[in-house]
């Protein structure tokens, strides 16, 4: 791949791999996206996350090149692969060749569904958060980088700014959520003070008493039905609800308050 090409290819994934302040965000199809791009950069036959959260539980997301042989052989390392070696470690796993693992019985069921699609070499790099683990990044080959096996390090680092890029947009998504959650609870619980003031306000002026008085029956009438306050004086607004009974609460607080 011409140098400015490659140069131009990574710029793509990174602004894409930041473009995660979206409500119709999805990890599976970004982390796909993310994938794509890799196969593309460096260059590589598949590629797929292995995500790993804090019970243990593993999710896979193949790119669209070759999904199949991605998720296959990424089924194949849930007790133990490439992945897990660089999610447990911290640290990148350099290239290695499938079939020297395989001489050496290291991952026998890996190796031969490996060898059995082609891949003659496999590497794969943390996804992590300010050393935070999330999973792994795995990319598969048919050959060996620069086609052979001393690697300058220049495809683990490319890998490892990747997969950093996508911990990162994975985690800005996390958190734009939780602010979204949070601005929408104050909202609705700002929307609810102001109805309640609202209501309380009608009531006073409707029986010239004061706002005090108007808010205790507006308590009571909501606990003796076992309703929301917020929906009682939303009623109230409406015009829907029992003003008798609402004024029965009125005098029955007057009473109470008074002994």
């Amino acid at each position: 791949m011409h140098q400015s090409t490659r140069e131009i290819r990574l710029a793509e994934a990174l602004v894409e791999s930041a473009d995660t302040l979206t409500d119709g965000f999805e990890a599976a199809h970004y982390l796909a996206g993310v994938a794509d791009h890799c196969v593309r950069l460096l260059p590589a036959q598949a590629a797929g996350f292995m995500l790993i959260d804090e019970d243990r539980t593993v999710s896979l997301t193949a790119g669209s090149a070759h999904p199949e042989i991605a998720r296959e052989l990424l089924e194949a390392q849930r007790e133990g692969g490439p992945c897990l070696d660089s999610y447990s470690s911290g640290r990148p796993v350099p290239p290695v060749s499938i079939r020297v693992a395989r001489a050496a019985a290291r991952r026998p069921e890996f190796t031969e569904r490996a060898l059995g699609h082609g891949i003659a070499a496999t590497f794969a790099v943390p996804l992590r958060r300010h050393q935070q683990p999330l999973g792994a990044l795995n990319v598969f080959v048919r050959a060996l980088p620069d086609g052979s096996s001393a690697d300058d390090g220049t495809t683990l680092r490319l890998a490892q700014l990747i997969a950093d890029c996508a911990a990162l947009g994975l985690r800005n998504h996390t958190t734009y959520v939780q602010c979204r959650t949070l601005a929408g609870q104050l909202q609705q619980a700002l929307s609810s003070r102001v109805r309640i003031e609202q209501a309380k306000g009608m009531l006073a002026e409707r029986w010239n008493t004061a706002t005090d008085d108007a808010f205790v029956a507006l308590r009571q009438y909501a606990r003796r039905r076992r309703l929301p306050l917020d929906r009682v004086a939303g009623e109230v607004i409406d015009g829907v609800a029992d003003d008798a009974e609402l004024r029965r609460e009125s005098e029955r607080g007057d009473g109470e308050g008074r002994a």
